[in-house]
C-alpha cells in the first residue's frame, strides 16, 4: 500500500546534507565541531526537477520565534499501520531512514540524545527563517514554478496570537504570500472573527469537506486552480473532518464538517473535466486518514498532510499518491517537486528541509514584521515565572512533562483528587536550566475556551473518559481517528492495553498517592482544562499556572510514567 525506494532515502541523505561528515556522538568534541558545520546552501541542496513546485508549511501554531520541540518517544501506530512511518521512534526512525545517531538530522527528527544535540544544534524554526527558504527556493525555481501552501493551524497557539485574537499570524503570514490554506483551531476563534480574517486574507481558504449545517451544501470554496511552470494544478482543501467534537461546536455551529471522501472524489474529478494536469490536496486530515484515504480516491497526485504533527523526511507512495508530512511548529519546509508530461506525472523529488534557526540567515522583511507584532508585548513575554531543572516537552502517545507540571498545578490550586490535561500534540520543548517566562507558559496553554473546571466524576465516569479519548487515538480504522494523543492524568494511573478494542483498552485504575484501586461507584474529585462545553466556569489555564510556577519558583519532575502500556 505504501512504498518508498533505498533510491528515495538515498535522495533523502544527498539533500539533507547527511555527506557533511556530521554524525558521530555529542560527547565527541571534534564532531560536535563538525555536526555545526552545516551551511544554508546545504539545507537547500535538492534534486530539482520538472515545472512545478510544491512548498508545504503546516500546525506552525502560531510560533513566530525560533524554538525547542522534542520529537515523541511513543508513537504507536495500529492495524495496518503499526510500525511503518509516522508509527516509529528513536532509534527505529534512525534505521529506517538510514540517519546517523548524533547527526543534525537525528536531531530534527527523534528524541535520541536530545538535551545534548539540542545544546549543540540549537533552536529550530522562525517564521523570518522560512521566509527565507521560502524566497531563495522561488528565487532559485521562479516564482511562476512554485506553490506554497498552508496546511492550517496556524493561527493558535502563542501569547501574542491569543492577545490579538489571531492578528499577529495573519499579518506576518500575508510576507510569505501562500497560494492556499485550509484549517482546524483557526475555527476556534469563533465563526464572526474567523469569517473576518478570511474575508480579507489575500488568498483563498479552501475546504471541501465542510458544508452548511442547514442547507446541506459547500459552506466554502473547494478547490483553487492556478498554472505553474505551464501546468494546470487544482490544488483542493480538506479542513480537520472532527473539528465539531474536538472543539467547541458552539463557536461555529453552522458548519457541518467530515471526512466525505465521496465529495472529494467529485471534487477531483471535476478539477479534472476543468483540465487540472496535476490535482494537490492540502489536507488537515492526519496523515494515517490521508493514507486511508489515498486507497479510496483516484486522481490526487499529492497529499500534503497535517494535524497530526508528524514529520516524515520523504513522500511516501500510497498506490499512485504521493503524501508528505511537514512536522509541525515551523520546525520544517516540505518541498516536492513535480515533472509532469501528457497531462500526468512522470517524476518526482522530494525533501523535509529541517529549518536549523542558527544557520539560516533572517528574512529581514519578516523579522521586522515579527518584532512589530510582539513590541507591545515583549516585557510580559519574557516575565520569569520560575526555571526548571527537568525536560519540559508535551509531545509522546501518554505522557508529557509540561502536562505532568500542569496537572500537578491544577491538583494544588484547585484541590483535586485528579487532574486531567488533554492530549494536545502543539506545545514547546524547555531544556533543564533554562528559565519558564510567561511566553513559554501560553506556548503551552494558548487557547480561547481555557478555563479549569472542578467537579466530581466516578470511577466509571473516568474510565469511560479515558476509554473513549483512547479509541480516539487507538482505532484500527483511521477514518475513526480524530488526532490528537491520550488524555494526561496527574493524582492516578492505569494500563492501556492498545490493541484492544473500546471498552477493554482502560484497567487497574489506582490512586497515585495511596494506591488504592479507583472504585466504579465511588466519586472523586477531578479537575481539567479545555472542556468543549459551553459556559464552563473556572480560573484560565494560564492565570492558574502563572501563580503555580511563580510560587514554586523551581520544577523538577521525575520520569514517572502514569500509564502502564501494553502492545
Amino acid at each position: 500500500m505504501m512504498t518508498y525506494s533505498r533510491r528515495d532515502f538515498l535522495q533523502f541523505a544527498i539533500n539533507a546534507g547527511l555527506a557533511l561528515g556530521a554524525a558521530g556522538y555529542v560527547s565527541n568534541p571534534t564532531r560536535a565541531l563538525a555536526q555545526q558545520k552545516l551551511t544554508q546552501e546545504d539545507l537547500l541542496r535538492f534534486d530539482s526537477k520538472g515545472q512545478v513546485t510544491l512548498l508545504h508549511f503546516t500546525d506552525v501554531h502560531a510560533q513566530l520565534m525560533p524554538l525547542y520541540f522534542r520529537p515523541p518517544d511513543t508513537n504507536i501506530g495500529v492495524g495496518d499501520y503499526a510500525g511503518i512511518p509516522p508509527h516509529l521512534v528513536g532509534e527505529e526512525f534512525l534505521e529506517e531512514f538510514g540517519i546517523d545517531r548524533g547527526s543534525h538530522l537525528a536531531y530534527a527528527h527523534t528524541f535520541v540524545d536530545y538535551v545534548d544535540l539540542a545544546r549543540t544544534y540549537g533552536r529550530m524554526g522562525g517564521l523570518d527563517r522560512t521566509a527565507t527558504l521560502v524566497k531563495a527556493i522561488r528565487a532559485e525555481r521562479g516564482e511562476d514554478k512554485v506553490l506554497f501552501l498552508d496546511g492550517g493551524d496556524t493561527w493558535q497557539g502563542s501569547y501574542t496570537a491569543l492577545k490579538t485574537n489571531a492578528q499577529d499570524m495573519v499579518d506576518c503570514m500575508k510576507l510569505l504570500k501562500p497560494d492556499a490554506m485550509t484549517g482546524h483551531w483557526e475555527f476556534t476563534l469563533g465563526e464572526e472573527r474567523f469569517l473576518e480574517i478570511v474575508e480579507n486574507l489575500g488568498y483563498p481558504f479552501i475546504a471541501s469537506n465542510i458544508f452548511d449545517a442547514e442547507w446541506d451544501e459547500p459552506a466554502f470554496e473547494n478547490t483553487a486552480m492556478f498554472e505553474k511552470g505551464g501546468v494546470q494544478v487544482a490544488v483542493i482543501g480538506q479542513a480537520m473532518p472532527y473539528t465539531p467534537i474536538a472543539n467547541p461546536r458552539w463557536m461555529f455551529p453552522k458548519w457541518s464538517f467530515g471526512i466525505r471522501p465521496e465529495v472529494l472524489q467529485a471534487n477531483v474529478d471535476a478539477a479534472r473535466a476543468a483540465g487540472a494536469e496535476v490535482v494537490v490536496l492540502i489536507s488537515h486530515n492526519g496523515f494515517d486518514v490521508d493514507r486511508k484515504l489515498a486507497t479510496l480516491t483516484s486522481g490526487i497526485d499529492v497529499i500534503l498532510t497535517g494535524h497530526t504533527h508528524d514529520a516524515v523526511p520523504v513522500a511516501v507512495q500510497v498506490k499512485d499518491t504521493l503524501v508528505l508530512s511537514s512536522g509541525s511548529h515551523g520546525k520544517y519546509l516540505g518541498r516536492i517537486d513535480l515533472e509532469v508530461s501528457g497531462g500526468k506525472v512522470t517524476g518526482y523529488s522530494s525533501n523535509l528541509i529541517p529549518i536549523f534557526s542558527d544557520v539560516i540567515a533572517p528574512d529581514a522583511e519578516m523579522a521586522a514584521k515579527i518584532v512589530e507584532v510582539r513590541e507591545p508585548y515583549k516585557d510580559e513575554l519574557s516575565r520569569v515565572l520560575g526555571r526548571t531543572e527537568s525536560l519540559l516537552y508535551r509531545r509522546g502517545n501518554f505522557n508529557g512533562t509540561w502536562d505532568d507540571l500542569i496537572c500537578k498545578g491544577i491538583m494544588k490550586e484547585r484541590d483535586t483528587e485528579i487532574a486531567l490535561s488533554p492530549g494536545f500534540r502543539w506545545g514547546t520543548t524547555l531544556l533543564p536550566g533554562q528559565d519558564i517566562t510567561v511566553e513559554d507558559l501560553y506556548t503551552e496553554t494558548a487557547m480561547s475556551y481555557p478555563a479549569v473546571y472542578r467537579n466530581e466524576m466516578t470511577g466509571a465516569q473516568l474510565k469511560d473518559i479515558l476509554e473513549d479519548v483512547c479509541d480516539n487515538l487507538f482505532n484500527p480504522d483511521p477514518f475513526l481517528q480524530q488526532g490528537g494523543d491520550m488524555v494526561r492524568v496527574g493524582g492516578m494511573t492505569y494500563t492501556c492495553a492498545v490493541k484492544e478494542r473500546i471498552g477493554n483498552r482502560i484497567s487497574d485504575m489506582r490512586l497515585a498517592a495511596t494506591g488504592e484501586p479507583i472504585e466504579a461507584s465511588r466519586s472523586y474529585v477531578v479537575g481539567g482544562w479545555a472542556s468543549v462545553n459551553e459556559g464552563v466556569e473556572g480560573p484560565a489555564i494560564y492565570d492558574l499556572m502563572d501563580g503555580y510556577i511563580t510560587r514554586l519558583k523551581s520544577v523538577t519532575l521525575p520520569d514517572e510514567r502514569s500509564v502502564k502500556v501494553v502492545v
